[in-house]
């Protein structure tokens, strides 16, 4: 740790030198001089341990960059959302010019299309199967055929409802949700979150992903890239560069914890979901032990799988830390309800998505491991692109303001959701407390494209409209054709949980009875509803049951179908521990999603998944 006599002897030359160059009135030096003085006084101000003065400064700088170009985006964004009609057309218009002389473009007309109206009525509502062929010819390598550009990689969906896709991903994908979503939630966090501009740094959960090659050469894999990709950015993380090189998920995670156990003085969490965080919290319960030598002799555990010179790498980082590791294990053996705090008493925050399928981690981090740390949701994105963005990160509920610069957006009214070509709405056109489809028109050769996502407007910034999401169309629970949707099943399931005295929720999936045929038990069709819980070991076939009370209360046509006796009685099975992490494992090898970008389903669709967690069920 600096002590404050060493500060005062860096500090006390620049006090001099500032004089000096005052005196002398040489603007562009005072102006060096006054934020290299600004540097060593934060670095006074928070003592961070183990930190060079020039990993410092380029954190110092890299910091007030990303704050200037924040501000200066979130300016645009105020005045686009002034006008959002006139922003969308702009945005369609530049994005149909650009591919106005590719295969799909001249099919379509592109290049005559002067209004949003005239596109809406050339161009059809889409789904993924409109464009399969297209991007195959692009993976062979052939040119101008869907987008006027070669694709950066063809990225994978994360298969939520039903299997991965693969769509085209571009530097323009890219730059819009560097530029309109990153910088302004980083903005909107700073503003929110003052104390996460201090020089701290951050425990990035990253796991770095297996790409494969087109035949043109052209990576396939997840839309996300690898913190090492920017090199001049790893110094604002606990992970070094050569963790990075680890593809095994488990022995990733492992390193990830341990270095990030090493500092003391955390700032930030961070992942893309609340699911990694969930897990991650998990693993350090479960492997505490082993980390906290690892801490203390500075060593890399022996028993992770690691190439010669990886290993060796990180080893040169490892110094023993006793006094460190003394403190983890007092912190340890006092058990894990707000350990987080503990362990790292200066963190602000854990920065994740925590809405949509990811919710129920958020809650769980945020009533146990995370306890009293504030959680800000940041963005609205799926692979095709950004779609919106949390202004509010202080508000309990997850709000995204639509980017209006993004993508091109439609919307279809929830009653004309099974329609095959159902008329749209625009962004002007929505109305708060109803529920819409998403349409998207964005960078990388989509166009009229049905995401499945449905969201509820709940209120408008400016012209623009702020939205919750609700659940994806692929994820809707229907065996009578009630639609019962992810959002109204948890909302039930959570107040079940209330009536199951000592249960806490690790995760759940459910799978109508006809995927499973004859081992789903009974005739009629019925949910089964697969259950991992914690503080509970059997459950009466009365406490059971109230979950299918509970869904029948909050459900005017699920309570209809069960008083007809059209639908059976639901299944509640509990699982054993562990059960959903392998569930995981499983489905990301049947398919190129990384853990970056995994989302659970919610209903399961494949027999092998639903067999597999027959199989877990204990009772």
């Amino acid at each position: 740790m600096i002590q404050t006599h060493q500060c005062l002897w860096i500090i006390l030359p620049c006090f001099i030198a500032l004089f000096a160059v005052t005196i002398t009135c040489a603007p562009a030096a005072v102006s060096f001089v006054l934020l290299l003085l600004c540097c060593m006084a934060l670095l006074w101000k928070i003592k961070i341990e183990n930190r060079s003065i020039s990993s410092l400064l380029a954190q110092y700088a890299a910091v007030k960059a990303v704050c200037w170009l924040g501000n200066r985006q979130r300016n645009k964004l105020e005045i686009d959302t002034q006008d959002v009609h006139r922003v969308q057309e702009e945005t369609l218009l530049k994005r149909l010019r650009k591919h106005s002389d590719t295969v799909y473009g001249k099919l379509y007309d592109f290049g005559s299309i002067k209004d949003t109206e005239t596109f809406r009525q050339r161009h059809p509502v889409t789904g993924y199967d409109h464009y399969e062929k297209y991007v195959e010819r692009m993976a062979k390598g052939e040119q101008k055929v869907l987008i006027s550009e070669k694709p950066l990689i063809l990225a994978m969906t994360s298969g939520t409802s039903g299997s991965s896709r693969m769509l085209l991903s571009t530097r323009d994908t890219n730059t819009d949700f560097f530029l309109q979503g990153v910088t302004v939630c980083l903005d909107a966090m700073s503003r929110a979150f003052p104390g996460t501009n201090c020089l701290q740094k951050t425990l990035k959960l990253f796991y770095s992903p297996l790409f494969r090659q087109s035949e043109a050469g052209i990576p396939i894999g997840p839309n996300s890239s690898t913190p090492a990709s920017s090199r001049h950015m790893l110094h604002l993380y606990t992970t070094p560069a050569p963790v990075y090189q680890v593809l095994n998920e488990s022995d990733a995670l492992y390193l990830h914890l341990l270095f990030g156990l090493k500092d003391r003085n955390l700032g930030t969490l961070e992942s893309n979901f609340g699911s990694t965080v969930f897990y991650a919290f998990r693993a350090l319960q479960e492997h505490w032990k082993d980390l906290v030598v690892d801490v203390e002799v500075g060593r890399i555990n022996s028993g992770l799988n690691l190439k010669a010179d990886v290993r060796c790498a990180l080893e040169k980082l490892m110094k023993p830390d006793p006094m460190r590791a003394t403190e983890l294990t007092a912190q340890f053996e006092k058990g894990f309800e707000g350990i987080a705090l503990r362990l790292w008493p200066k963190l602000h925050l854990v920065l994740a998505v925590d809405s949509g399928s990811n919710q129920i981690y958020g809650e769980m981090l945020r009533h146990n491991y995370c306890k009293d740390v504030p959680f800000y949701s940041p963005f609205y994105a799926a692979t095709e692109g950004l779609i919106g963005v949390n202004l509010w990160p202080l508000q309990e509920s997850r709000q995204y303001l639509l980017c209006p610069r993004s993508m091109f957006c439609e919307f279809i009214p929830e009653e004309d959701l099974d329609l095959e070509q159902p008329k749209t709405l625009l962004i002007e056109q929505l109305q708060e407390g109803h529920n819409y489809e998403l349409l998207v028109t964005n960078a990388s050769g989509l166009f009229r494209y049905r995401i499945g996502d449905v969201v509820k407007v709940v209120g408008f910034h400016n012209q623009c409209p702020k939205v919750e999401f609700q659940y994806r169309r692929g994820q809707m629970l229907s065996v009578r054709g009630e639609k019962v949707s992810e959002s109204l099943f948890l909302r039930a399931l959570k107040r079940t949980l209330t009536l199951w005295p000592g249960s806490r929720l690790i995760d759940y999936s459910c799978v109508e009875s006809g995927i499973l045929g004859n081992a789903s038990g009974i005739s009629q069709p019925h949910y089964l509803v697969f259950v991992e819980l914690k503080g509970v070991r059997n459950l009466s076939e009365e406490q059971r049951y109230k979950l299918d009370h509970c869904l029948q209360e909050d459900s005017d046509i699920y309570r209809s179908f069960r008083m007809k006796g059209s639908i059976g009685p639901m299944r509640v099975q509990l699982v054993r521990d562990g059960t959903f992490q392998e569930l995981k494992d499983r489905m990301m090898a049947f398919s190129s999603v990384s853990s970056n970008t995994f989302k659970m389903q919610r209903v399961i669709r494949r027999r092998e998944f639903a067999d597999f967690l027959l199989q877990r069920a204990f009772s």
